[in-house]
């Protein structure tokens, strides 16, 4: 029986990632349409990667950071390598915020970018396990002299 006030780890997981979805997703945009050039083209690519991890997460949170980290990192280069096919622009020619999702050239650079970013999703996550434990362990007693 599941009392009110309390979560499971896994429902307290998912809600932090919708919580940092909900962050990265305005980051995401503001780099694409306020920035420019190389600078949009590698934050747009970074932050992408930052996303598909968290909806990984998400989707599979019982898996361990490496493991959502790689499949990120897989799903993301299969989104820029299908960029090499006509698929993309014509499906972002009947419905343009798929250009969002799926981009429209290729471009080898954000390779590179995704890597990066399913590296720095997967440190940010060991890091708040780490951070985790230690906030919840009990803090060691005091001696009596």
């Amino acid at each position: 029986m599941h009392r009110s006030g309390t979560s499971s780890p896994t429902r307290r997981r998912r809600l932090m990632l919708v919580a940092a979805v909900v962050c990265i997703v305005p980051v995401g945009l503001a780099a694409r349409f306020l920035l420019g050039g190389w600078v949009a083209d590698t934050a747009g690519g970074v932050l992408y990667a930052v996303l598909v991890y968290l909806l990984v997460a998400f989707c599979l949170p019982q898996r361990g950071p490496l493991i959502i980290a790689v499949m990120s990192l897989g799903i993301c280069w299969a989104v820029e390598l299908l960029q090499l096919t006509p698929l993309p622009r014509d499906l972002g020619a009947v419905f343009p915020p798929i250009r969002l999702v799926l981009g429209t050239t290729f471009v080898a650079w954000d390779l590179l970018g995704y890597a990066a970013g399913a590296a720095a999703a997967w440190l940010a996550e060991c890091c708040l396990r780490v951070w985790g434990r230690t906030a919840s362990a009990p803090e060691p007693a005091a001696e009596a002299h």
